[in-house]
């Protein structure tokens, strides 16, 4: 909870002077028919003016916080040379009236929060000492007695002024620091928003791009297939009816041009969807792929405390584009926990290309954590992040996660992905998806084939 100082420093600033007056006037009061009257109204009267003119000025402040390297210290903001002097023809009025009158000592109160208002910390403590001083050597010259009332009135007239401002300066200090606080969770927060809200449009856009993959690309790849086999079987035709039949000739000439022509916007709708799917991908694997992109996160930047280590086993082959992805960010995931939350000092991320399958290991030295709290708590508002999003993704390909994890011994995540899960990138960009794909009797084997063909019988060779 913030809590919000402003109504004390306004009872502290018009405090010590609200009493400075009604003590003045009680001292006017008493004085009235006792020798020497007229010079205590004057000292007084002119107390009242230097006061009123620091009021009216504006001399004096509250002690405030205010933030010296990095840490609020509480410094009074009017600590100037005019409003020492207003403080020092303030007491030194004081003074001149407590020769005058025993009366004037009860002064003494509401000039303490002065003093420790206006002065540094040090002169404040050494003036606070040489009031009470005063206070007691006018009361024993006046009364010509000394008594214990007499030395701890001040005394305690002076400490309770000095835990009241100093009180009130380190709740100023805490306010300060909470104020801080909530200012760089605001922040924090706002940055999460940020990147979930990124992460998940980028997760979209994934999705968006293996469904405009399995479904539009593929489709118009497996059109233009099957229109080029029909250009081929209406040249055969032609070919064979030219001696026969001429006007047979220009029918199949007309239904092949209708032919290539939609055979060619087929394939300006498969360009375009390769586009798409380019656009919609992940930006890290756009150069050099799932490598690169994995040395490019280990890079260090400015402010990191983490050293991230790649290494690469085995002869690299292309995996597709699902799993390049997935396997990308369980490895963004792993790397981000390591660096916010386990407060590692090194991460080793190890890319294993085996003859059946494919190994990401992420091994960290950081604090660890408790798996089985972690996994439990599912995908619910994490969904598509932490441990949970990286199981999805790894399931989505048919692979396995492992993770170890133990409070003190760091963390080590294992993702093991089978080969040909995934969808493999053609030359323009589109992916289709891993394995063999054979072609349609009657199409050559050059032909631009992308993903899956489908059978006469409306199935899938």
């Amino acid at each position: 909870m913030n809590v919000d100082l402003r109504p004390v420093p306004l009872v502290l600033r018009a405090g010590p002077h609200l009493v400075l007056a009604l003590l003045l006037a009680l001292v006017v009061v008493r004085a009235l028919g006792e020798p020497g009257a007229g010079i205590v109204v004057a000292l007084a009267a002119a107390l009242a003016v230097v006061d009123g003119v620091g009021i009216v000025r504006g001399d004096l402040r509250l002690v405030q916080p205010r933030a010296v390297g990095g840490a609020p210290e509480a410094r009074p903001v009017g600590r100037s040379g005019s409003a020492t002097a207003w403080l020092a023809v303030l007491v030194a009025l004081w003074i001149a009236l407590l020769a005058v009158t025993s009366e004037a000592v009860w002064l003494a109160f509401p000039l303490f929060f002065l003093v420790l208002q206006i002065l540094p910390a040090l002169a404040g403590a050494a003036t606070l000492v040489v009031l009470v001083g005063a206070s007691v050597t006018a009361y024993v010259l006046h009364t010509g007695k000394l008594d214990v009332g007499a030395v701890l009135g001040p005394v305690l007239g002076a400490a309770f002024a000095a835990a009241a401002v100093h009180g009130h300066a380190a709740l100023a200090r805490e306010s300060e620091r909470r104020r801080l606080l909530i200012a760089e969770l605001q922040v924090a927060h706002a940055d999460l928003a940020t990147a979930s809200r990124n992460e998940g449009v980028i997760a979209e856009r994934e999705r968006l791009a293996r469904e405009i993959h399995d479904t539009l690309a593929q489709g118009l790849s497996s059109i233009q297939l099957l229109l080029r086999a029909a250009e081929r079987v209406l040249d055969s035709a032609a070919t064979q009816h030219a001696d026969v039949d001429p006007r047979a000739v220009a029918e199949l000439a007309t239904a092949a041009r209708h032919v290539t022509q939609a055979r060619e916007t087929a394939a300006e709708n498969l360009v375009e969807s390769r586009r798409l799917v380019r656009a919609w991908t992940s930006p890290e694997l756009d150069a050099g792929g799932l490598v690169t992109a994995l040395e490019r996160l280990a890079t260090p930047r400015a402010g990191d405390q983490v050293s991230a280590f790649v290494h690469v086993s085995g002869t690299a082959v292309p995996l597709g584009a699902d799993v390049d992805q997935a396997l990308l960010r369980v490895a963004q995931s792993a790397v981000g926990n390591a660096v916010r939350h386990a407060d590692a000092s090194r991460i080793d991320v190890t890319l294993s290309f085996m003859d059946d399958e494919v190994a990401l290991d992420v091994v960290d030295d950081g604090c660890g954590f408790d798996v089985d709290a972690v996994l439990a708590r599912g995908a619910g508002a994490d969904s598509g992040f932490g441990l949970p999003g990286m199981r999805a993704r790894t399931r989505a390909l048919g692979g396995t996660l492992a993770v170890e994890s133990s409070a003190g011994a760091g963390t080590a995540i294992a993702v093991r992905v089978p080969l040909g899960a995934g969808s493999v990138l053609d030359g323009a960009g589109v992916a289709g998806r891993g394995g063999p794909v054979r072609p349609a009797d009657d199409v050559p084997a050059d032909a631009d084939v992308v993903g899956d063909v489908p059978a006469p019988d409306g199935g899938a060779t």
